[in-house]
């Protein structure tokens, strides 16, 4: 039975309920704002490790199955006067069903997530991201909404931190690990356990001195010999946006595709470039795999494998990106090269991706028109893009900050910024607060 908090008469006027976020005290740094401004803030764990990051009194604890989860909520919102969602990332299994949910009832639902813009930006978007975004899809609307927006403020300076991001993530998987028992209905997101992920992450680590100066000659090369390349840059296999918004259901598969492609119709002088994700378990060995897929399809030396090396450089030189919808297609517009993406993304657009097939876009790619490059970053960056980070204590605060001044107004946000200022944690540099 899920207690009905307080009376109707005296709730609040918003009740932000928070989900799942990240192993990181972003979220409960923004519960506690939000709390502090007099808003209701509720919890519902899912796990041990998301009460040991939440870590504020009156949260409540999911055990059930999942099958469960669906009832449990209604009865949970209704209860206690839920007025905001909020969670990160919108393809987790339960997510989705509270997303639907909480839009069955006229619930607003705010989703963060990695920046569509990195690395001085988080997203965070109304319903929901990527595929399930609320963007405008039409080139002219995105043009007539950027010329009515002011110019985008200058953003602070955010340095995530890798040994704490890596920590944080430990804590919170160590804790599920060692005692599952006490949330027996959990069913985890990520297709892996986390042990058999710190294995390949170990095998990752010990190599990654030897990868780096493989990568920096192999991008030395590629650019001294003036040879023509396209880039490929791989994602994760657990990323919900391989999972929902694409045809594909691994990154394997994914290489096959391109490769086979690329054999058949790019002109025999080009060669093309299979980049790894910096954050790959190395549970899969993707250089042999792409050394099969080489001789599979004949390319051979035609078809390079890279782990480390200067993305923007890379790219730079490229003749052209190919994406299934990974941010890495932003940065690739950005940076004027053609791009084509395989998946669902957002700024798969005329104006900024090759609208043709994939066999058109090795012999005559389209490149994106700046103008409407800059349109869309404006439009996409007052929608869905904050200013901060999830990785260390100054981010945070600068994340938090912003998020207050787009969920509940710019006078609560500076109100928190006072208040680090107050204990010495917040530095103001640039404009942190979008709209002050």
């Amino acid at each position: 039975m899920i207690d009905g908090g307080n009376d109707v008469r005296t709730r609040p006027q918003r009740t932000f309920l928070f989900l799942q976020g990240l192993a990181s005290p972003f979220f409960k740094r923004l519960g506690k704002a939000l709390k502090r401004q007099g808003y209701g803030v509720e919890r519902i764990n899912l796990n041990l490790g998301d009460r040991l990051f939440w870590g504020m009194p009156g949260s409540v604890d999911y055990r059930g199955r999942f099958e469960g989860w669906r009832g449990f909520l209604s009865g949970f919102m209704d209860a206690r006067g839920v007025t905001d969602l909020v969670l990160f990332g919108d393809g987790r299994p339960y997510h989705r069903v509270a997303i639907a949910t909480a839009q069955l009832r006229g619930v607003d639902v705010h989703v963060f997530e990695e920046g569509y813009f990195r690395p001085h930006w988080i997203t965070m978007e109304a319903g929901g991201v990527n595929g399930f975004s609320s963007l405008p899809r039409d080139p002219e609307t995105i043009r007539r909404l950027a010329a009515e927006l002011p110019e985008t403020p200058r953003p602070h300076p955010i340095q995530g931190s890798m040994p704490t991001r890596s920590f944080w993530d430990v804590v919170y998987n160590s804790a599920n690990m060692g005692f599952p028992y006490l949330y027996p209905g959990y069913r985890r997101y990520r297709p892996n356990h986390p042990l058999v992920e710190y294995a390949g992450w170990i095998g990752r680590l010990v190599r990654r001195k030897a990868e780096a100066r493989r990568a920096a000659a192999t991008q030395g090369a590629l650019a001294a010999k003036g040879r023509r390349y396209f880039v490929l840059p791989l994602q994760l296999d657990s990323d919900y946006q391989i999972r929902l918004h694409s045809p594909f259901s691994a990154m394997t598969e994914v290489v096959d595709f391109v490769a086979r492609s690329f054999a058949a119709h790019a002109t025999p002088d080009a060669h093309l470039v299979v980049k790894l994700h910096p954050l790959d378990n190395g549970l899969v060995n993707r250089r042999r795999a792409t050394h099969i897929t080489a001789q599979r399809t004949g390319l051979g030396e035609r078809l390079v494998y890279m782990d480390g090396g200067h993305n923007p450089r890379l790219i730079d030189g490229a003749a052209g990106v190919v994406v299934v919808n990974s941010t890495m297609g932003t940065l690739a517009i950005e940076r004027g090269r053609p791009t084509i993406a395989l998946g669902q993304a957002i700024y798969d657009l005329p104006g900024l991706t090759h609208q043709g097939t994939l066999e058109s876009f090795w012999r005559e790619p389209t490149s994106p028109d700046p103008e409407f490059t800059a349109a869309f970053r404006k439009v996409v960056t007052a929608r869905t893009q904050i200013n901060g980070g999830f990785y260390s204590q100054e981010a945070i605060e600068v994340a938090v900050a912003n998020a207050m001044a787009r969920l509940v107004g710019p006078a609560a946000a500076q109100a928190v910024a006072l208040g680090w200022t107050r204990e010495g944690a917040f530095h103001e540099a640039g404009s942190p607060v979008p709209g002050e």
